[in-house]
């Protein structure tokens, strides 16, 4: 359903929303139709039973005795105009308290009630239909039915705020599991949880702190071997390139190729590297994204082979890494360049809506097979091997890492008048 709540907190709220919802209408029922409706139809039969006793003793037709009757009783009689006058304009009409008058008297009598003070019952009698007789009710009044609507109404707001707390509190070590199973899965690794709440809770809280702290060290050794062997390759490397140097002019086709195949291997360490080290020392800073974007231009404005055309709209400022996100720039940029075309386009936006700074990077190429477009992103995929993509194929993952670790997200999508599109979203 469209309404109905997916989370859990939302889930248990409206369950015991709904079962202090029934509870209320059960109570207000039953206190209806046990103790309030039973009152009111001893008071009906008392009223009727007066009326009768009034004409068997012939007390309306006796204007001297109704008199006295009146001024001893307070039970008062009027005729139409008169009872029109005394109030019976503002009484209000009972169904329920006419049909059991009507059936005790034996004929359809009018009964009304006055809401105002003095409270009073206001009785037409088929004995004889041109008299009202007035009843007065006193100590009956808004004191006499308040309470009961009071104490529902306390119970049912101590209710709702005693369901809330207890919701609060179920849901509550949830939300901090939530937010820091993001964190982990965006590659931080907070403090442990402090486990609160039920005990299977606490049970899951404990389960999740040592889970974080295996990944963690998990993430360390990992980062420990990778730069390891980074640096025990880098040996043999400088070696071999020392060698190749004391080779004589005569081989100088060979010395070049092994020359190239060294550097593509030291960019291939230094992506893994890149790959391991997450830029997680680098302090965040308030930045604006166009300024960034003019910074990796203008780099780049000695390559006459290749150019770009920048347009950018007004932004707010970030507070990011900027040395991670102007590397995701120029990475973006050298993959365009080298497997795209030779000429760019960048685009700066503000999305207020969604509340994120948008910066999209084009191509004019070939694009990028559709089905190839969900696994880019993915360690050691290459991306088109029809564009003739080389390397270790960590060049976007390492780009997915920064932009999860500012909360942000990439896409690719090729673009309805042919080249790709990358599409960087970063919140303000």
């Amino acid at each position: 359903m469209k309404f109905f709540p997916q989370s859990a907190f939302g889930q248990t709220a409206l369950l015991i929303g709904a079962l202090l919802l029934t509870n209320q209408i059960v109570s207000y029922l039953s206190v209806t139709y046990y103790f309030i409706q039973p009152s009111y139809q001893q008071i009906n039969s008392l009223v009727a039973t007066q009326v009768q006793t009034l004409f068997e003793q012939d007390l309306i037709s006796d204007n001297p005795r109704r008199q006295q009757f009146s001024l001893r009783t307070g039970i008062e009689f009027y005729d139409e105009a008169d009872a029109l006058t005394a109030g019976l304009s503002n009484a209000t009409y009972y169904r329920f308290m006419s049909n059991q008058i009507s059936s005790e008297l034996g004929g359809n009598t009018d009964v009304r009630l006055s809401t105002e003070s003095p409270y009073r019952i206001w009785i037409n009698p088929p004995q004889n239909p041109d008299v009202w007789i007035v009843f007065p009710m006193p100590g009956v009044g808004e004191t006499n039915f308040s309470p009961l609507t009071i104490v529902l109404l306390v119970i049912g707001i101590l209710s709702v705020i005693g369901g809330y707390i207890f919701v609060l509190r179920m849901t509550k070590p949830l939300r901090a599991l939530q937010d820091a199973a993001k964190q982990v899965g965006q590659g931080d690794f907070p403090q442990p949880i402090t486990p609160s709440g039920a005990s299977e809770m606490q049970s899951v809280t404990q389960a999740f702190n040592q889970m974080s702290s295996s990944i963690k060290q998990l993430e360390q050794d990992r980062n420990l071997m990778t730069a390891g062997i980074s640096h025990d390759l880098r040996t043999p490397l400088t070696r071999i390139r020392l060698a190749t140097e004391m080779m004589d002019d005569s081989h100088d086709w060979v010395k070049d190729g092994i020359v190239q195949d060294i550097e593509d291997m030291n960019d291939i360490i230094d992506q893994f590297i890149n790959y391991a080290r997450h830029d997680r020392e680098e302090k965040r800073e308030r930045c604006n994204i166009n300024v960034l974007v003019e910074e990796v231009v203008q780099a780049r404005l000695f390559d006459d082979n290749h150019t770009i055309a920048q347009k950018l709209k007004p932004t707010p400022d970030l507070m990011i890494r900027r040395i991670a996100i102007k590397r995701v720039l120029e990475n973006l940029i050298e993959n365009a360049f080298r497997y795209g075309s030779d000429h760019l386009e960048i685009y700066t936006l503000f999305d207020a809506k969604r509340k994120q700074v948008v910066y999209q990077i084009r191509d004019f190429g070939q694009g990028i097979a559709q089905a190839q477009l969900p696994t880019l992103m993915q360690p050691f995929t290459q991306g088109d091997s029809a564009r003739g993509s080389a390397g270790s194929g960590l060049g976007l993952a390492i780009i997915k890492r920064i932009i999860d670790m500012h909360h942000g997200e990439v896409t690719f999508a090729n673009h309805p008048e042919g080249g790709l599109l990358v599409e960087c979203r970063l919140p303000i």
